[in-house]
């Protein structure tokens, strides 16, 4: 039996140990105190040394971000539920900034903002973490636009063709079919080289189940990364959520692969920051917005860039979505957007009840970049397309009157009509550059003219069988689709 000093000698010498591989370093924390919170956001006092975009940690694992730096004071935009807070509990300073995590561990997930799993899989294996706001790539960056960025919708790559590093704003009413062209551009990238981004911002749940249920049934979903933040999420969440999700896709950017965004929309987001702005007691401006609207939003959208080949060659193309009312344009947010992008594809209501999908405004859309990258066949047919379409609606309008109208005339409106109805198109069945080129060639030479009009879907569904694996230079072989597709489908 051990003697007591000898316990003691053991004793010491283990205490010893411990204290050497014990980290004796001062820590400094800074602590503060809860003024007031409530609807999303917080005052919080004692942290005399916080930054403006620093991290700050409430009780219960609750993130913020100190915004407004005031004398006594800080106002705090929460990123959690904050229920459980009350004035008086203590908040500690974290001195970082706000990051997300970025890689390849973040295709196929529905995360949100904050990059936590929403889809019951296991925490994100990331690469690193970027912080959520990053500065827009300088011009000296910057490449001339030039590689396609083919969505699948007819109308859109004819008339309003994309290209890689544009922006490009879908607006248009509630329910008018707005992300069902952002699915079908997600859809069309299956097999490529497009790694896509989908941020849902103030979505219904269920909206956002049926897009991410959709892209998984279309073979898209193992190279797509949902960023959710839905209407039930903190306010702060769906503010963040855009900003997360282009610092993900900037990842694939610059290690010089290709990204499309698509942004689901900036009008919820401009609201949430309206109201984030006034409950932070900051001035309003028009319609109640503050005055830094118009930089939110551009600061987030100029982040959209081709990259030069010195950098990598990668592109990030954003596909922002806006909502109108009554098809009014000139409203505060769609005119900040429409001044931000280049270019808009506008949607009607009315084309939409009409039965006219995708019900693309042909005279109020317009596309500034993407032309000049648009394939040359397809180039080729849809060189005079937009003209003609927008004098068939002319000559419609004038028929409806009642009218005698002339042999040419009618020539022009038939051929209209079923140009019209060629450039419908089903959702979620977004068409390749192939099936494009072979029904444009189809109009173009006349042979749709002789088909009845309730032929035309079924003409289609049958071309874009007898397209397959043809190179869509190739004229010859693509006339002869076209006609053993008439042959069939056109019966």
């Amino acid at each position: 039996m051990p003697s007591l000093s000898q316990s003691l000698d053991a004793w010491t010498g283990e205490a010893g140990a411990r204290l050497a591989d014990a980290d004796t370093t001062a820590r400094v924390d800074s602590v503060g105190r809860i003024e007031s919170v409530g609807d999303g956001i917080a005052r919080v006092s004692g942290l005399a040394d916080a930054r403006a975009g620093e991290v700050l940690l409430f009780p219960g694992d609750v993130a913020a971000l100190a915004e407004d730096l005031d004398e006594d004071t800080i106002g705090c935009v929460l990123l959690g539920d904050s229920s459980h807070l009350m004035a008086g509990d203590r908040v500690r300073g974290s001195g970082q900034i706000l990051s997300v995590p970025v890689g390849e561990g973040v295709l196929g997930r529905v995360l949100d903002p904050l990059g936590r799993p929403l889809d019951d899989g296991p925490a994100v294996a990331a690469e690193r973490l970027d912080p959520v706001e990053r500065p827009a790539p300088p011009i000296a960056a910057r490449a001339a636009v030039t590689e396609a960025m083919a969505t699948g919708t007819l109308v859109v790559d004819a008339l309003f063709p994309l290209g890689r590093g544009q922006r490009e704003l879908i607006i248009g009413d509630r329910a008018t079919g707005k992300t069902a062209i952002a699915v079908d551009a997600i859809l069309n990238q299956t097999g490529g080289d497009v790694v896509c981004v989908y941020i849902a911002i103030g979505q219904k749940s269920s909206s956002v189940r049926e897009v991410v249920e959709a892209v998984r049934r279309g073979g898209a979903g193992a190279h797509t990364l949902f960023v959710v933040a839905p209407s039930d999420a903190a306010p702060g969440l769906q503010w963040l959520a855009p900003f997360a999700g282009f610092t993900m896709a900037e990842y694939f950017r610059d290690s010089g692969r290709h990204a499309l965004v698509i942004v689901d929309d900036l009008t919820k987001h401009a609201a949430i920051h309206r109201q984030l702005s006034l409950l932070l007691r900051r001035p309003p401006g028009r319609e109640a917005y503050p005055g830094d609207v118009f930089y939110l939003h551009a600061r987030l959208l100029e982040r959209a860039a081709k990259l030069t080949a010195a950098l990598g060659g990668g592109s990030l193309t954003a596909l922002p979505i806006a909502e109108t009312q009554a098809g009014n344009l000139s409203a505060y947010i769609p005119t900040n957007l429409i001044s931000i992008t280049d270019g808009q594809i506008c949607l009607d209501a009315k084309l939409f009840h009409e039965g006219q999908k995708p019900a693309v405004d042909v005279g109020r859309s317009v596309s500034r970049v993407g032309g000049k990258t648009q394939p040359g066949p397809l180039r080729t047919l849809a060189e005079s397309l937009r003209l003609d379409y927008a004098q068939f609606l002319e000559l419609e309008a004038f028929t409806r009157f009642g009218g005698m109208v002339d042999a040419r005339t009618a020539r022009a409106v038939d051929h209209g009509r079923r140009m019209r109805a060629l450039l419908a198109q089903p959702r979620l069945a977004p068409q390749p550059l192939a099936l494009q080129v072979a029904a444009l060639l189809a109009l173009t030479e006349g042979l749709l003219d002789s088909l009845p009009l309730e032929r035309i879907p079924a003409f289609r569904a049958t071309l874009a069988g007898a397209v397959a694996g043809i190179d869509p230079a190739a004229r010859d072989r693509l006339m002869d689709a076209v006609r053993q597709a008439l042959a069939t489908g056109g019966k």
